[in-house]
């Protein structure tokens, strides 16, 4: 008999040992940092769940592919290895290889916008935004409504883009003014939230419909496969790998942070079909990154990645990662912790409102839960709201999502189901005593990604 959750699916080879810093330590670390969970040393963690960003543990393949690393400055056999797995996998003609994500979308966003275009996406993501604003673009949010409620737990694909909005823009602004649409899958500040392939169909028909671009936030694209294997008719015995292709058959590209969904340490790129852009890309990735054939990375780290793609798309492999969550998820819910429903793919999103309700979104909840979890237990989260949002670029106003939430991110190949029993056991403990958290203000504001490096003092 199948049991609910099966054990890890992978043999533990080598250990890092773990060390839990006593209460005071813990509450002397968090002021240092300035309430301000980045600003942590990796050695003051105890479980780590800030992000599964480079976080990963890699398989006994990839550090033995590690040393058939070709070191060339140019032509490296790794590059042709990684495009060549990606062209099998994404189905995308010219990649471009960047030292991660963020790499991709800068090149993205300066060669395809012009002051006063608009991108719309399916909710924002930080440096995504960030990218798309730098170069003059107005960010406009096509997500469906549901997206943006945690308790609606009936929306089996809240990352949808909603058609009728998309329309909306198209008519207002015209589609000229519309480079590409970005879409995300899964959508992480959303709560992880995956998008149907039956959306993903209408979002290409309808932006070809106009000559809009289809580009893709693939970052997390193996997990969205999983949810519409498992939640769409129709896709139930379709392989992870055939579904993945066909999610992005119906684009023109995407930005990829390897160091997700490609399990790995470092690395990333940019997918293209158009062979102008491909140039364009080529000439911009030498000034910032580095030769087309390297991007900034080691030949060893594109060969990890290549290998990484390859055991993605394992379904025992995929199915463990998100169950992992889910069985966090269920814990938690148990004990009536509020958070975003249905779980999504690689993150638990704790509802910061919910949980602190005595507290207003300008004293910046989920920053003051962030920092209260630390210290009640030594496991590092993450700030997903208010201060994530950051300010509009033109009046300066903080923007207020709806979403206030702490995201507890789940390392690919990391934790065992014991770990996650200690982080639901806390924060339940947490949650009973949830009164006793103060309120943040500002001690020093960055003027972009505050949430990286800003620092706050208790009210």
């Amino acid at each position: 008999m199948k049991k609910k959750f099966m054990p890890e699916p992978f043999k533990i080879k080598a250990v890092e040992p773990m060390y839990l810093l006593g209460r005071e330590e813990r509450e002397e670390a968090i002021k240092k940092a300035g309430f301000n969970t980045f600003l942590l040393r990796s050695n003051e963690c105890y479980i780590d769940l800030l992000t599964d960003s480079g976080t990963n543990a890699m398989s006994d393949r990839q550090w033995a592919g590690l040393m058939t690393g070709d070191e060339a400055y140019a032509g490296s056999r790794n590059f042709y290895n990684l495009e060549e797995t990606v062209r099998e996998y994404f189905g995308f003609e010219y990649v471009i290889p960047t030292h991660q994500g963020r790499g991709a979308e800068n090149i993205l966003s300066s060669l395809t916008i012009k002051p006063g275009d608009y991108v719309p996406g399916n909710m924002y993501f930080t440096t995504t935004r960030f990218h798309q604003e730098r170069n003059g673009a107005n960010f406009r949010d096509v997500i469906c409504d549901e997206a943006h409620d945690p308790n609606r737990d009936d929306v089996p694909f809240k990352g949808n883009v909603d058609i009728n909005k998309f329309q909306a823009l198209i008519d207002d602004v015209g589609a000229e003014k519309i480079p590409y649409i970005c879409l995300a899958v899964t959508v992480n500040l959303a709560g992880g939230q995956p998008v149907s392939m039956g959306n993903i169909k209408a979002v290409s028909e309808l932006a070809h419909k106009h000559g809009i671009k289809v580009m893709y936030d693939a970052t997390r694209c193996v997990e969205n496969a999983y949810f519409i294997k498992t939640r769409e008719e129709g896709y139930e015995d379709v392989s992870i790998k055939d579904i993945v292709r066909e999610m992005f058959s119906y684009g023109d590209g995407c930005t990829m942070s390897g160091k997700k969904d490609c399990i790995t340490n470092i690395g990333g790129f940019l997918c293209v079909n158009d062979k102008d852009l491909y140039t364009q890309a080529t000439a911009m990735v030498v000034q910032f990154e580095g030769m087309p054939s390297y991007g900034g990375l080691a030949g060893r780290d594109m060969e990890a990645m290549a290998i990484g793609i390859r055991e993605a798309m394992d379904y025992d492999y995929i199915s463990h990662r998100v169950n992992q969550i889910r069985y966090l998820g269920e814990k938690l819910e148990a004990a009536g912790v509020p958070m975003v429903k249905p779980f999504g793919g690689h993150a638990i999103f704790l509802d910061a409102r919910g949980f602190l309700s005595h507290l207003e979104q300008e004293e910046f909840p989920a920053q003051a839960l962030s920092s209260a979890i630390y210290r009640e237990s030594g496991v590092r989260t993450m700030e997903r709201g208010i201060v994530s949002a950051g300010r509009d670029v033109k009046t300066g106003e903080n923007h207020k999502p709806k979403l206030e939430t702490v995201r507890l991110t789940i390392p690919r190949r990391v934790y065992t189901y014991a770990h996650l029993d200690y982080v639901a056991d806390s924060i339940i403990e947490l949650y009973e005593k949830r009164e006793t958290i103060k309120g943040l203000q500002w001690e020093y504001e960055p003027s972009c990604l505050r949430f990286f490096t800003g620092r706050f003092t208790e009210k």
